[in-house]
């Protein structure tokens, strides 16, 4: 049996490490051709790529800022000239610069909001006239839980992924017609490289909230994501689903 996306093309971003390469493997594994964009850890990327093409699948990774419309106009055309198509868009790229407000920076408010949603609104402008003009396709955004419920000491991530959330269901209204679905993927905590980074008591807090009793793995949000790319969730568009093990109830 053919493998569920087999020969499709897709496009992820903040590819290189965590949930980012954890969706470009699982993406491969359903049979897609993967494109791997990211800037700060495009060596990964690459090595994530190599991954990908000893599976048997084609692989590029391609080193860029998100932030800027003409890189991400930039990537989609390398995905679509190495794959000769592109039918799935991942907008996963995202970092965290944390403080409460009264110590939070403009400078860090900025590059929070340019990189996570900024870089989410400039690569559904670079796929949207692609993916309007071929009549399919499948877009699935990154957002967070804290998006949904406001966390403190994250005022800017927080209003970033709330962002993330409501583009996402503004471009499913756009893009419906054209037979796109638009949808977003709402984590809580998931141990990736950042996790290492947080205290003890931080971690065991999101345990402690969480309905399953643990943190999720990056696949835990892979699986969710390859699933909203295909067939089976065709009729499934504007939905923010949490994969969170009830931390956010």
């Amino acid at each position: 049996m053919s493998p569920e996306l087999a020969g499709q093309g897709a496009l992820v971003t903040g590819a290189g490490r965590g949930i980012g390469a954890a969706i470009a493997r699982e993406l491969a594994r359903a049979g897609c051709d993967v494109a791997l964009v990211d800037l700060g850890c495009f060596e990964a990327a690459e090595v994530v790529a190599g991954e990908i093409r000893a599976s048997g699948r084609r692989a590029l990774a391609l080193r860029a800022d998100v932030t800027s419309l003409p890189a991400a106009e930039a990537s989609v055309a390398a995905t679509i000239r190495e794959f000769g198509r592109l039918d799935i868009l991942v907008c996963n790229a995202g970092i965290t610069r944390d403080a409460v407000i009264w110590k939070m920076s403009e400078a860090n408010w900025d590059e929070v909001l340019a990189v996570n949603l900024r870089g989410c609104f400039t690569y559904c402008r670079a796929a949207a006239g692609v993916l309007r003009a071929q009549g399919r396709g499948r877009i699935v955004t990154i957002a967070s839980i804290n998006g949904l419920r406001g966390k403190a000491g994250q005022v800017n991530y927080a209003a970033s992924k709330a962002g993330v959330i409501a583009l996402t269901k503004t471009l499913a209204r756009e893009l419906g017609q054209s037979g796109i679905t638009v949808n977003c993927v709402a984590p809580g905590l998931v141990r990736t490289e950042l996790v290492a980074g947080l205290s003890q008591e931080t971690i065991e807090r999101a345990v402690s909230e969480s309905a399953l009793g643990r943190i999720a793995e990056p696949e835990d949000v892979a699986n969710v994501v390859a699933f909203l790319c295909s067939e089976r969730a065709r009729h499934v568009t504007g939905a923010v689903i949490q994969v969170d093990g009830g931390q956010y109830l």
